[in-house]
């Protein structure tokens, strides 16, 4: 993977990922790299100095979107109980009033997923992995 500094046209600066630089070359050429500001296709890769720091605690700053999904991820964690692959009939059971409401988070096959959708029964998906329990 490597990150380019890009520049559109108009003058905005962004960033973005890409799988290498034949990636970057063929979707900049099909006019698929677009500037997120004002939406132009005339994208330039900016000159940008390269990280040589062997420290990655030196290196740039933490996107702001990992910044969000770091802290949303503390959230969940702190706030609700992991409940593991038993979600699914956990999240029923409290639906149903046959168990007390609580917050809980946990992993569920996308068949059990969109039966409780089809049900009602409040769900969403997190933008994460959850962590594994280990001994």
């Amino acid at each position: 993977m490597i990150r380019y500094d890009l520049k559109c046209d108009k003058g905005h600066t962004f960033d973005s990922w890409f799988a290498g630089a034949a990636a970057y070359d063929r979707l900049a050429a099909a006019g698929h790299v677009a500037c997120p500001d004002c939406g132009s296709t005339r994208v330039e890769k900016a000159l940008m100095a390269p990280s040589l720091t062997k420290d990655k605690a030196l290196s740039a700053p933490r996107d702001p979107r990992e910044e969000a999904l770091a802290d949303l991820r503390r959230q969940v964690e702190e706030n609700s109980d992991y409940v593991g692959l038993s979600f699914a009939a956990e999240a029923r059971a409290m639906h149903e009033g046959r168990i007390p409401e609580r917050a809980i988070h946990g992993e569920a096959k996308l068949d059990e997923a969109r039966k409780l959708i089809e049900d009602g029964v409040p769900v969403a998906p997190l933008p994460f992995m959850p962590a594994r329990k280990t001994n």
